[in-house]
């Protein structure tokens, strides 16, 4: 059955059963307890439910699930419905109504234009069916003369072993988090905004609804309290001060914790923080208190706080700022402030699971979907072509097989009678394969067209898969800025500009901390107190921008303030202080290189160390990052308008821009981000001091070391001319690395390297060149310490210098000594044809004649000699102090142990026998003293 008949068969199912619970609905307006009609609305309902699970319509399903379980509430005489509840599950009705018709067309925009309603819609009924327990927590809650209940042990949900349920209201409870956290900061400066009290209350009842299904009992109680206070605020009956802001928000942040555990975590933690559930909620509560009363629970409120102190953050309105630098929930904290940092459930389950999980909007997926069908389409094209140079391969066949004829008639000359027919036949069949080739040739362009622009398509749209908004994340941003205000006296506004930027989902993972820090330093020692700004002319209210932009290419995201900015000779000061610089060096330096010194470890400006900063490790965390995904940061400050700071990062980590490098005959890949300098040095420029190699650019002595080193690749022959080098470097180290040779700058995209493999040292991950070969990506900071570790441990292999490389390239000279032309002649010719110079002796005192009047560079000597022998020889050369350095090999028949030992006692640097000749033996030897 096709696709269309089923959605037919699906849209004439639900206009029968929606009929009849539009039939049955009105009647118990009038016939509460219709029996008649309750089963039919049953009945229509199960069978609604039916064909929404043969059709997969989750959402459907869902829905028609809720309208039957309040059906049998109905039959049981557990609830009534009034006017308003029946209206309600009519709408609901034309709902799936409409919604069976859309599905034949664009079901995703439907769904999408009627997402409010449809959620909204579905919440109501899901009150509606446990309308008893609601009533009964209003009545609680409301009743201010009777004391609040006791809420019952908390315990995971029944219903939680199904985790899809439970990721469903970790998604909702994450959602409607961040709406209420931004409207409580946005009604505390205007209490009176019927906007935001209306999202407040939205938000809380829908995380009601989402609690209540997974029977989370006191997440219901909490969010409903919540609730009646935004509605009491909507219908005046109440104005929401800062403090009870304070108290809302320690809702919020135990809501928001809630949505951060998983299933295995959240037995234990709802256990531990049963109390606070029903303290804040009995304090959520006191907000709805009249007048008088109101006012005493505000009072009693604070003078807790005063005793507790910071033991009970709970009962704390100025409750402890979250510590973004703490992974564990402090063990005096009983909430351990509300709001356990993101990275400690992401380490974990990550640990635990190996897949992540990440949110691709319905749009992003429909579109790669779109693409992946187009790209198979596409690939099906290539058959048919295949199949067309079949077809070209046979025409050729016929073209050789004419010829081949042809050429039998020139054979027997019978040219005249049938070789013109062949030749005719011949030339046809050649234009028509020309004219068939040409018009493949043309598909085939137009197929390399085709498919070059879908795959960048398909690229790019995976590639913004991976991208998010920026404001995702800076969620908990305004909310930190607010209460470190409030605990600093000050006042303190968040401005965030470009929150629709698109940000690579690592990096904006990784910005948390290093935003974090600084926005901290803003507030605490970057802004005013509200009376020293008036004092110098200044709006008592500062002001933090946080900006995010695109710009060349890259990611710039800068963090100012209008405080009251950097004074330069006490950062001087401090620098000569702490012996970091001289005060003759700080004189000279720029001011853009005196900022340097605020990312430092362990450097701060700040008089004093407080909770919220003043350590001196924020901006080394902020450099740390930068450098860590190929970007850059640095300060600017002017004295009594502010500070600023300016962060430049690659767009995306799934690309990277790259120098491709040769090294020892194979491609390297060098990230862009992280070179410094790329240059050409000649030989001549480059100075050996205390077994180190420099050269000195832009007036700075910059270490060398040749990349094969490094890496632990064999060494290729040097040649003449200049030396390739690529500028690295850390926060305190520059160093030139010697690679053979540059092969120009590819964009690759970053394939992460096999985790089984661990930490490889010096490569980061690897990508695939144009033609499928794989390439290595260097780890340019682990590159850095690879170095470091080789200069200290004295084993540097140094680049040969000019002179050097010169006197290798000249011919090298030998002396061969021995007593048999036959054996003379064998080595003479054996050493020339590998481009040796070689002169012999017949003896070893003409021998030791030559080499006091020649310069060799080896000697290679047989033993049994007359007027001296070979012992004696290496004696004579090892004994003089102007030759001992020239290197000696024995060459004899005598292969004894302890012809052997006494041979290289003498000083001889090789002991060969002569069956040496017959392998690379000698040659090897050779090679090894002289080299080539």
């Amino acid at each position: 059955m096709s696709n269309y008949t089923i959605l037919e068969l699906f849209r004439q199912e639900v206009e029968t059963n929606v009929a009849t619970l539009k039939q049955c609905l009105p009647i118990l307006k009038t016939q509460p307890f219709s029996m008649n009609e309750i089963e039919q609305l049953i009945q229509a309902a199960h069978s609604l439910w039916g064909i929404t699970s043969i059709v997969e319509m989750e959402a459907a399903s869902n829905l028609v699930q809720l309208m039957k379980d309040c059906f049998i509430a109905i039959q049981k005489q557990s609830i009534t419905l009034g006017k308003e509840e029946i209206d309600t599950l009519l709408h609901a009705s034309d709902l799936l109504l409409s919604m069976s018709k859309a599905a034949e067309d664009n079901l995703d925009v439907w769904m999408t234009d009627h997402a409010w309603d449809w959620n909204t819609t579905q919440k109501t009924i899901t009150n509606l069916a446990n309308r008893e327990q609601v009533i009964g927590d209003r009545e609680q809650v409301i009743d201010n003369s009777s004391p609040a209940p006791s809420t019952p042990p908390i315990e995971l949900p029944a219903m939680s072993g199904d985790s899809s349920m439970m990721d469903l209201f970790r998604l909702e409870s994450e959602a409607q988090v961040s709406i209420l956290n931004n409207g409580l900061l946005a009604i505390e400066n205007n209490p009176q905004s019927s906007q935001e009290l209306e999202a407040l209350m939205r938000a809380a009842h829908s995380i009601k609804g989402a609690a209540r299904i997974v029977s989370l009992d006191g997440v219901v109680e909490l969010a409903h309290v919540m609730e009646d206070c935004f509605v009491a605020a909507q219908a005046k009956t109440i104005i929401l001060i800062a403090d009870d802001v304070d108290v809302l928000l320690q809702g919020v942040d135990l809501l928001q914790s809630i949505s951060q555990l998983n299933d295995a975590e959240l037995p234990d933690w709802l256990g531990k923080h049963q109390a606070d559930f029903i303290n804040i909620r009995d304090d959520v509560a006191a907000i709805l208190q009249p007048g008088d009363k109101r006012q005493k629970a505000h009072i009693d409120f604070k003078t807790d706080a005063r005793i507790v102190d910071d033991q009970s953050p709970i009962t704390n309105p100025q409750f402890p700022i979250p510590n973004h630098q703490s992974l564990v929930p402090s063990p005096q904290s009983p909430i351990s402030n509300l709001q356990p940092p993101v990275a400690t459930f992401e380490v974990e389950n990550t640990a635990k699971n190996q897949d992540r999980v990440v949110r691709v909007s319905a749009d992003n997926l429909n579109r790669i979907m779109g693409l992946a069908g187009e790209s198979l389409i596409e690939a099906n094209w290539l058959q048919p072509f295949a199949d067309s140079m079949m077809s070209l391969k046979s025409r050729m066949l016929d073209i050789s097989l004419s010829l081949e004829q042809l050429e039998e008639s020139l054979d027997q000359n019978l040219y005249e009678q049938e070789g013109r027919e062949y030749l005719v036949q011949a030339r046809q069949q050649k234009h028509e394969c020309l004219d068939y080739i040409s018009d493949r040739l043309n598909e085939l362009e137009l197929y390399v067209r085709r498919t070059a622009s879908l795959s960048d398509r398909l690229y790019r749209e995976v590639i913004n898969s991976h991208m998010r908004p920026f404001e995702d994340g800076l969620q908990s941003f305004p909310r930190m800025i607010r209460d470190l205000g409030r605990k600093l006296n000050k006042q303190v506004k968040l401005e965030i500009v470009g929150k629709s930027t698109p940000v690579d989902r690592d990096i904006l993972k990784k910005l948390e901390a290093p935003l974090t820090h600084i926005l901290r330093n803003a507030v605490d020692h970057g802004l005013e107190l509200p009376q020293e700004r008036i004092a110098s002319g200044k709006s008592p209210e500062g002001t933090i921008r946080l900006e995010a932009f695109h710009r060349g290419g890259m990611l710039a995201i800068t963090i100012s303030d209008d405080g009251k900015g950097i004074n330069r000779e006490q950062l001087r000061q401090k620098v000569i202080n702490k012996n970091l610089a001289t005060a003759d060096m700080m004189t000279q330096l720029s001011d853009a290189e005196l900022m340097e010194f605020l990312f430092l470890p362990g450097f701060s400006t700040a008089k004093q160390v407080t909770e919220i900063s003043g350590r001196g490790v924020g901006l080394d965390i902020a450099k740390s990052m930068a450098q860590e995904v190929g970007g850059t940061v640095r300060a600017n400050s002017q004295l009594g308008k502010g500070t600023s700071f300016h962060f430049q990062l690659p767009l995306t980590l799934s690309v990277v821009r790259t120098l491709l490098v040769e090294i020892s005959d194979k491609p390297y890949a060098i990230p862009l981000a992280r070179i410094d300098q790329i240059v050409t040095v000649d030989r001549s420029e480059i100075t050996d001091v205390e077994n180190r190699q420099y050269f000195t650019m832009n007036n700075q002595n910059i270490g060398l070391i040749s990349a094969h080193q490094v890496l632990e690749l064999p060494a290729l022959k040097q040649q003449k001319g200049v030396v390739s080098i690529v500028v690295i470097s850390d926060q305190n180290t520059t160093y030139g690395l010697v690679i053979d040779k540059f092969l120009g700058e590819r964009d690759l995209v970053v394939r992460p390297l096999d985790p089984r493999l661990g930490k490889v040292p010096d490569i980061s991950a690897t990508a695939l060149l144009g033609d499928g070969s794989p390439i290595l990506i260097v780890d340019v900071s682990d590159m850095v310490a690879s170095m470091d570790a080789i200069l200290k441990g004295g084993k540097l292999s140094k680049v040969m210098m000019q002179a050097e490389l010169e006197s290798l390239t000249q011919r090298r000279k030998i002396l061969v000594v021995d007593d048999s032309i036959t054996v003379r002649e064998m080595e003479r010719k054996l050493l020339e044809n590998r481009g040796y110079q070689v002169d012999t002796a017949v003896n070893g005192v003409e021998g030791w004649s030559a080499i006091r009047t020649n310069e060799y560079d080896l000697v290679i000597s047989d033993i049994d000699m007359p007027r001296m022998n070979g012992i004696e020889l290496v004696k004579q050369i090892k004994g003089n102090p102007r030759l001992n350095s020239v290197p000696v090999i024995i060459i004899s028949y005598r292969d004894r142990e302890e012809d052997r030992i006494q041979g290289l006692e003498a000083g001889a640097d090789y002991y060969l026998t002569k069956s040496s000749f017959h392998d690379d033996t000698l040659i090897n030897a050779v090679i090894d003293l002289i080299g080539q």
